[in-house]
């Protein structure tokens, strides 16, 4: 291990400075790029011979970092071996990560959790576009610079979907932190996008709250509770979220993957603004054609305020603890408003409508006669 201050020059190019980070892979150094004459940051792989896939794993963090190319992920730079050891140049975040920002501010505010949840969600839309899941997502691997831009950091762990030996780990293997470990990880299940989503939703939980959803004492008690348990919602641990943002927030812990919203939806829906609970705009309606009056273009076989060819509309997440099929019934959790045009009845419904009236009369009819019948036999 080096050791600060010795003003190493790695690759004859990456002059190390001071060790501002370590793992159990390796060491990252705050350095100085000498040909271009940038700071950036050098993480460097503990060769100790422990770990016999260890630089298969290092070479496959780079490879899957050098595919993004986002400003919401931390962008890889150089990648190479000095003295029988790998470096991965990074660039260099002047900040802190949002384990620092929780432990030196408390729970954030509803602005910045937003904030941070469609940073985030930007970066792991980027990755999921490239067939790429973190695997890894948790407050210590989301880093933030000064302006407060969040990036992700650390895919040490990330595999590709469409590569399956790209985790360089065993078959059932649980790779990952606990606290924000998805139910179908927990149960052996490979890892996929919704898994990502499920540790980001416990990432943003343990953020406004200040403790994470679960917690345990001991690992197999803590994947029972992801798996079983249901999160107490944060207004009754003391936050106060707009219910809007809770509802949204709770949707991305549900059990089930295909039931959270993907990345690109909860990015889109945290940068429009739904979370501050703000209705919806009322889509056109479909008024008479004469002069002075609007008409709404035709949108046969469309949902009703949905433009023909747009993306669908991110499903409205559930309130926690809702019966199956209730979302957005509740006038508190329900942030949109859709009116549907009253329609005429048809001629099918015209025709049922007789026929129930020639039913009745006809029943009343054979009642009268029955009793007149009777009675004069009697």
């Amino acid at each position: 291990m080096l050791r600060a201050g010795l003003q190493v020059l790695v690759a004859g190019r990456y002059r190390l400075d001071t060790v501002i980070g370590r793992g159990g892979m390796g060491e990252v150094w705050r350095g100085h790029d000498e040909v271009l004459g940038r700071p950036i940051a050098v993480k460097l792989l503990l060769n100790d011979g422990s770990d016999a896939s260890a630089e298969a794993r290092f070479r496959l963090e780079a490879q899957t970092s050098a595919r993004l190319n986002h400003p919401h992920v931390v962008g890889t730079l150089d990648f190479g071996a000095w003295e029988d050891r790998c470096f991965l140049v990074m660039e260099l975040i002047e900040g802190d990560s949002l384990a620092g920002e929780l432990t030196d501010g408390g729970p954030l505010t509803p602005e910045r959790l937003a904030q941070v949840a469609q940073h985030s969600a930007e970066g792991l839309a980027a990755a999921h576009a490239q067939g790429i899941v973190h695997r890894d997502v948790k407050p210590g691997n989301l880093l933030t610079d000064q302006q407060g831009i969040v990036r992700i950091a650390d895919f040490g762990i990330a595999r590709f979907v469409d590569d399956p030996s790209g985790a360089l780990t065993t078959t059932g293997q649980i790779v990952g932190t606990g606290l924000y470990l998805a139910p179908e990880r927990a149960i052996g299940t490979p890892a996929s996008a919704a898994s990502d989503m499920y540790s980001l939703g416990c990432v943003l939980y343990h953020l406004a709250v200040g403790s994470p959803p679960f917690e345990a004492s001991t690992a197999t008690a803590l994947l029972y509770q992801h798996v079983d348990s249901a999160p107490v919602p944060p207004h009754q641990r003391g936050t106060a979220l707009p219910p809007a943002f809770e509802a949204y927030l709770l949707s991305m812990l549900a059990k089930r993957p295909e039931e959270r919203p993907t990345a690109r939806q909860a990015a889109d829906w945290f940068a429009g603004g739904a979370w501050r609970g703000v209705p919806e705009p009322l889509p056109a309606e479909q008024w008479g054609g004469g002069r002075g009056q609007r008409r709404a273009p035709s949108q046969r076989g469309t949902a009703p305020g949905r433009r023909r060819g747009a993306s669908a509309p991110t499903p409205r997440p559930a309130r926690a603890g809702a019966a199956p099929g209730t979302a957005g019934m509740d006038s508190e959790w329900n942030t949109s408003v859709h009116r549907v045009p009253a329609r005429r009845p048809g001629l099918r419904s015209s025709l049922r409508r007789h026929s129930r009236t020639a039913a009745v009369v006809g029943g009343t009819v054979l009642f009268v006669s029955a009793l007149l019948v009777g009675k004069a036999w009697f």
